[in-house]
């Protein structure tokens, strides 16, 4: 059960977050962001990567990884990078932005099908989702949208991934098929989470503590 929670929680403790910082720009979200990206990668190659290249043939989980990656890329010309925490705060935005927010979803959905009740993926996309949905709340409230809107958004964007790991679970797919989804998935997840590792630092610089914050993810990932 807690597969299908867990992303909700992420979103919840986001929301919660949002709230206590009254506003105010909060505190080291870069390294959040930092360890999040590093947690989220080293699980997949750690376990999402093995598990793939057992079920396809190594090319073409090469090219379906490449494709993966591009899927990402064409997503982010309609959220302009939110799943990596690069979003820009519009507080005067009249008209509720659809494409950026169908975008979410589906990367939201998409997430969801590596989740299987026997491995830890789960973990990697909670602690994704946490920076993340702060990020995006945050938009979300800044914009001046109405209170129905915004927890419309928020509902619908919480629900998404949850969808995605109970299609994988319940419905009769292939091995070769559920890999195929798998392979994808991971060239999403490795384009998200070095653009974050890149992004969180200042001019592209790697600091003491964001190495610090970076080696701790690694290391809790790889003992999961």
């Amino acid at each position: 059960m807690n597969n299908y929670l867990f992303p909700v929680y992420a979103v919840l403790i986001g929301f919660v977050l949002v709230k206590l910082s009254r506003d105010k720009p909060m505190r080291h979200i870069k390294l959040l962001l930092a360890f999040s990206g590093a947690f989220l990668l080293s699980l997949t190659v750690f376990e999402l990567l093995p598990r793939v290249y057992e079920k396809l043939d190594a090319k073409l989980t090469g090219l379906l990884i490449m494709s993966g990656i591009l899927l990402q890329i064409f997503l982010e010309f309609f959220s302009k990078g939110a799943e990596h925490g690069h979003i820009h705060l519009h507080k005067h935005e009249k008209t509720f932005p659809w494409l950026l927010f169908l975008s979410l979803c589906l990367h939201a959905f998409l997430e969801g099908f590596p989740i299987h009740q026997e491995n830890d993926m789960v973990y990697g996309v909670l602690i994704h989702k946490i920076p993340i949905a702060v990020l995006i709340i945050s938009f979300l409230i800044q914009s001046k949208f109405n209170n129905l809107t915004i927890a419309f958004a928020i509902i619908i964007f919480s629900a998404m991934t949850p969808i995605g790991t109970w299609i994988s679970n319940s419905l009769y797919l292939s091995d070769q098929l559920i890999g195929i989804i798998d392979a994808i998935v991971i060239g999403i997840f490795f384009h998200i989470s070095t653009i974050i590792l890149f992004e969180s630092s200042e001019g592209h610089r790697f600091n003491l503590q964001k190495i610090v914050v970076i080696v701790s993810a690694v290391a809790i990932a790889y003992f999961v």
